[in-house]
């Protein structure tokens, strides 16, 4: 079909004439309306954004002799950011006389882990780095899953 005859059956459409591939022989245009197919480009970028959505690691901070409201309250915001898809590293810096008491800390940390065991798996197990002990945890698949299927069922 000519250039012409495809801007006139356009015209009696009341469509627009959008060319997709101009180097091919011969080009390749659709009639389609101008409007539609730059909404179906933003939503296709927007799916693309969505599946390549970049994880943040989050740090939170203990100390050995750390109070169980503030351990609770650390523990609530950490299982906030797994939840949302988010890794999370906890890091406890040992000042003083507690670097001989690295029992402590690591105490801390495995109850940290346990508490996090259903939304979370080990990605880095804890290690100490000079005065630092550190894990990090990355979320597990599993919790979105089970969340939809529940609400599925709730239905």
């Amino acid at each position: 079909m000519s250039k012409s005859d495809a801007l006139q059956k356009a015209r009696e459409l009341g469509v627009d004439l959008v060319e997709f591939a101009p180097k091919a022989v011969p080009p390749v245009a659709k009639l389609i309306s101008f409007s539609k197919f730059k909404y179906q480009l933003q939503q296709k970028e927007q799916e693309e954004k969505k599946k390549n959505k970049v994880s943040d690691i989050k740090e939170l901070r203990f100390t050995p002799m750390i109070a169980k409201g503030d351990f609770d309250s650390r523990i609530k915001k950490a299982r906030g950011y797994l939840e949302d898809g988010d890794k999370v590293r906890f890091s406890m810096e040992f000042r003083g006389r507690l670097i001989a008491r690295k029992e402590f800390g690591e105490r801390i940390l495995q109850r940290a882990i346990e508490q996090l065991s259903e939304v979370s798996t080990i990605e880095i197990p804890p290690k100490l780095i000079g005065k630092f002990m550190m894990v990090q945890l990355t979320p597990t698949k599993k919790r979105k899953q089970t969340e939809s299927k529940e609400t599925e069922v709730k239905e």
